[in-house]
């Protein structure tokens, strides 16, 4: 069934629009009403207080820094390729030794945490260890859920993969507020939410993905894999670094309550991306399969476009509404702070969408020369954050300044390619 899926008739240019958007509108519902569900969990920073809420805004930075993201991308790659070229048997071998391979990379920090918890607990200020371990096991769970969703994003299957997302948010809403609300149990409360959204949507992904990893398998050149893995899962990583390390060096470098105020802005601020993803999303595998079958695809204009536009506007109605926003979500005593820097995080949002589109267009082309400048651009950014934090606003500006720099360094691969010839897709075969 699935072969069949992948070897569809060739639709028309038109028909092609419309499934694009018909997908990309029903991903953006999914993303806005689970969004929406994970952020009304920053309603209970009121409760916890900004002290707490501090402590789970750096809980969920440990989680949000896994390269989660990167290895969805990657899965949708390779699950792309792997139904255009009709290697089902491959792929299912590899996602399961991928799980295997997850799961015993994380019993090595599992042990770390074990020997140095008190350490740990100390100098992240800890209320309550139990936070510790819980965040440990959603970072399992955070890459087994990203496993999936990405065989999913590949598979094209985007109707379960929106259902899952949502899912995920309707489990870290329901028990962050239970366990908040009538246990009091404050950031750890909170991140039992995370976890056991986490293990519903997880459970949603593998189970609709079941035809890909579950029938027989057949070996693969490992060596080539792993080339053909690599340079995206470096180049995503080093974007997701980019992404979400402000956060931890704030929480380094800024009190207890500085840090809450802080979180309270970013979670507003990183909606805007999770608005525009959709399009992203729903346009990886489509240039993933149309490369490895050596189609024209002309999406990423259209994508950048839309991109910009949905970005900007929600940037400028943060930066005019988000002092009412910040004071509905958190409360008054956030106001001050994150309402003054809110304009900044927003605005710094919208290079950072449009170079996600440019990035994603040329890992799907297997356009790899961005990759090692990306990293040494994320490697830089983390220097400059340990160099420019004397405010929250100047930590701000600092990403700012990279983010443009990371949109100019996209844009000049995805111009500059053309110049190149385009990788084979015979290779993939």
């Amino acid at each position: 069934m699935l072969a069949t899926k992948a070897e569809a008739p060739v639709m028309t240019e038109a028909a092609h629009r419309a499934s694009f958007f018909r997908q990309s509108g029903w991903l953006m519902i999914a993303n806005i009403a689970g969004g929406a569900l994970m952020w009304a969990v920053h309603f209970l920073s009121r409760p916890i207080g900004p002290k707490e809420y501090g402590i789970f805004g750096v809980l969920l930075a440990v989680i949000m820094v896994i390269p989660t993201m990167p290895l969805q991308m990657v899965m949708a790659q390779q699950t792309a390729k792997a139904l255009a070229t009709g290697r089902l048997a491959e792929l299912a071998g590899m996602i399961r030794k991928l799980v295997l391979a997850t799961f015993l990379i994380w019993l090595v920090p599992a042990v770390v945490v074990g020997i140095f918890q008190h350490r740990i607990v100390a100098d992240w200020g800890l209320t309550n260890p139990a936070s510790l371990w819980i965040t440990l096991v959603s970072v399992l769970l955070s890459v087994w859920m990203f496993i999936f969703w990405g065989s999913l994003q590949g598979q094209q299957n985007f109707l379960w993969l929106g259902w899952s997302m949502m899912l995920n948010g309707v489990g870290r809403l329901g028990i962050a507020a239970l366990t908040v609300l009538v246990f009091g149990c404050l950031a750890t409360g909170m991140m039992t939410g995370v976890l056991l959204g986490m293990v519903t949507a997880a459970a949603i992904a593998c189970w609709q993905t079941r035809k890909l990893w579950s029938g027989p398998t057949a070996p693969f050149d490992w060596r080539s894999l792993v080339a053909e893995i690599i340079p995206p899962m470096v180049g995503f990583t080093a974007f997701y670094f980019l992404f979400t390390a402000d956060t931890m060096f704030v929480k380094a470098y800024f009190s207890g309550a500085a840090s809450g105020f802080y979180v309270s802005a970013g979670t507003l601020s990183r909606a805007l991306l999770w608005l525009v993803g959709p399009l992203t999303s729903v346009m990886f595998p489509r240039i993933v399969h149309s490369t490895a079958k050596s189609e024209k695809s002309n999406l990423v204009g259209m994508v950048l476009l839309g991109t910009g536009i949905i970005s900007l506007c929600g940037a400028i109605g943060l930066s005019v509404l988000g002092r009412f926003a910040v004071g509905i979500v958190s409360g008054p005593a956030f106001v001050a702070v994150a309402g003054s820097i809110l304009p900044w995080y927003a605005f710094a949002m919208v290079p950072l969408a449009l170079a996600n589109v440019l990035l994603n267009n040329l890992l799907a082309r297997s356009a790899f020369k961005v990759v090692i400048p990306l990293c040494i651009l994320a490697g830089a950014y983390g220097y400059a954050l340990t160099r420019f934090h004397t405010s929250l606003v100047m930590v701000l500006q600092t990403m700012m300044v990279f983010n443009l720099l990371l949109f100019a360094l996209c844009a000049f691969f995805t111009w500059a390619k053309s110049s190149s010839p385009a990788p084979q897709a015979a290779q993939a075969a």
